[in-house]
């Protein structure tokens, strides 16, 4: 039946390509043309509604359905409405899963770590047709890197749009260890570089302070790892804080690109042991590995939490209501926390452009020409300004000289009440298409998105500002090393690449997954004294589930990736 469904599919796209090149006149627009003959009364064509359906791997709690002013202007411009779906109970996972084993695609799937799986199904339509007949903006962001979009070095289809800002200068951090600015002000804003100096703050303050003004006691240190989000804010920082960059799972040499899962490591075992401490001595959230990803967000808002060791975008919703109730003391300052000060944080490891989680149409999408003319239009001038800026006179305005800037209100709004204002306004919600990423500039000499130094800054609160002028700097960012300080990665990151589903490989890599789960929480919550025993279990189970075999195909991968992107 999938071949069959395939061959109907493939059909009818060629013929749209046919029927579409028939009538291309060669001019290139932002917004996609008129589908119907209807008049509108001022000479152009009314714009057919159309209603598509996207299946995103990531949860936005903030979505607007397309109500926020920003919706609005895109089904205007544009005629498409658009519909989520997000992973609800389970995991994105098995939500992919089950959208193939029922043979059933919508028009759009954003993946997340599920491309491979939906490309062995034979899903997904290869894009580069596309692309190079009906979206000359998205060749135009794309550019020198359009070769990164290609799937495999055995399979030059494109498969996905990748998300990731083309161009990309990290001008601020959202992740590293994070500590409240009360913390930080009662003691005198003392040196957090190691785990030590990050524990001595939270256990001076705590035995000073042990309950809130309302009378709850405080927590420590909680750990999001009740869910997937064990990755983020457990195992993670553990090759952070040894010096390693994100290669997702894995350890990659950069001298000869040989791989072992960075649990492996032996520093990584010493910061496991950190937390093992942590927990011995009672700062550590018992229910770390318990709590559901609602209850972690909830104390956080509660402001009982003095430390957290996490990404931005995983806490932001918490803080963002500490923000809104004006608790800003008990809002989070960052610092790029190390195992001891031999090593040196290494998150900003340069990647060169990052072709990676993206954006792709399946066999079953009802009209992929038009759809990929939607993704031009926001891949456009004109529609990167509106996604990222909002609109003038509304969210920014332009001054005599053509500068953007945003209005005091506006930017009080899209600090202290961010969770409303993104799902009011839509900025932001809509970064569904290629884009350039941060520090790019448009055609007026204005930047692309918002992120930009002077910005970043605007939006800090005064608890921020304070905090970072006690330790010299401006942004967050300026307490990482500084970019050049490692050598760019010339396969990207790990975490893009993965197993093809059916292989030996990736059957490996979803049991050692299983034993991490199993056994990281368990040498955390161990006593001191069988902390080795339980690690030693762990990296021994490791070895009779074959992650060696494991390692060796994927350094082959990373190899691949080397040997490909050099060309």
């Amino acid at each position: 039946m999938k071949k069959v469904k395939m061959g109907l599919s493939l059909l009818l796209m060629m013929t749209m390509l046919f029927l579409a090149a028939c009538g291309n006149n060669g001019n290139s627009t932002n917004a996609p043309k008129a589908t119907n003959n209807a008049d509108t009364g001022s000479g152009e064509e009314a714009i057919e509604p159309m209603t598509i359906r996207l299946v995103s791997g990531d949860v936005n709690p903030d979505w607007d359905k397309m109500q926020s002013d920003i919706g609005k202007v895109i089904q205007e411009k544009t005629g498409m409405t658009l519909e989520v779906d997000f992973p609800v109970g389970g995991s994105d996972a098995d939500m992919f899963a089950l959208m193939v084993a029922s043979d059933e695609y919508p028009d759009l799937v954003m993946p997340k770590g599920n491309t491979n799986k939906l490309v062995d199904a034979g899903a997904l339509l290869d894009l580069r047709p596309l692309l190079e007949e009906h979206a000359p903006n998205l060749m135009k962001v794309y550019g020198e890197y359009i070769n990164r979009l290609v799937y495999s070095s055995t399979d030059d289809s494109i498969y996905t749009l990748p998300l990731d800002g083309v161009g990309q200068t990290y001008f601020e951090s959202g992740g590293g260890f994070q500590l409240q600015h009360q913390v930080l002000e009662s003691l005198g804003y003392p040196e957090i570089n190691t785990v030590k100096d990050y524990e001595n703050a939270i256990k001076t303050y705590i035995e000073q302070n042990p309950t809130t003004e309302d009378g709850q006691p405080r927590l420590g240190l909680s750990l999001n790892g009740g869910e997937w989000q064990i990755l983020i804010s457990v195992t993670n920082p553990a090759f952070y804080a040894t010096g390693a960059p994100d290669d997702g799972e894995y350890y990659v040499n950069q001298e000869n690109y040989e791989v072992m899962m960075h649990y492996q490591r032996a520093e990584e075992r010493e910061y496991f042991r950190w937390l093992n401490h942590m927990n011995d001595i009672g700062l550590l959230d018992p229910e770390s590995f318990i709590q559901k990803y609602d209850q972690y967000k909830s104390k956080i808002a509660s402001g009982r939490v003095l430390g957290i060791i996490d990404q931005d975008w995983d806490y932001a919703e918490a803080e963002n209501a500490l923000k809104a109730e004006g608790k800003f003391g008990a809002t989070y300052a960052r610092f790029p926390v190390t195992l001891d000060e031999t090593y040196q944080s290494a998150a900003f490891q340069g990647t060169g452009y990052l072709a990676g989680y993206g954006i792709g149409i399946t066999i079953d999408a009802k009209d992929p020409v038009r759809i990929i003319k939607f993704l031009d239009y926001l891949a456009s001038d004109e529609g990167q300004v509106l996604v990222n800026w909002g609109i003038e006179g509304v969210h920014y305005t332009v001054d005599a000289d053509g500068k953007r800037s945003i209005p005091a209100d506006v930017q009080d709004r899209k600090i202290n009440d961010a969770n409303n204002f993104k799902k009011e306004t839509g900025i932001a919600n809509y970064w569904l298409s290629a884009r350039y990423g941060d520090g790019v500039l448009d055609p007026s000499g204005n930047y692309y998105t918002t992120n930009f130094p002077d910005q970043i800054v605007a939006g800090y609160s005064e608890a921020d500002q304070k905090t970072l002028a006690a330790y010299g700097a401006t942004t967050y960012k300026d307490l990482w090393p500084a970019d050049d300080a490692f050598p760019e990665r010339k396969y990207g990151a790990g975490w893009t690449i993965n197993f093809d589903t059916a292989s030996d490989a990736n059957v490996i890599f979803q049991k050692s997954q299983d034993l991490m789960k199993k056994y990281i929480p368990k040498a955390i919550l161990a006593s001191p004294a069988d902390f080795d025993k339980v690690y030693d279990e762990f990296m021994a189970e490791l070895d009779k589930v074959g992650v060696s075999k494991m390692n060796e195909e994927y350094s082959k991968l990373i190899k691949e990736r080397v040997e490909m992107w050099s060309k």
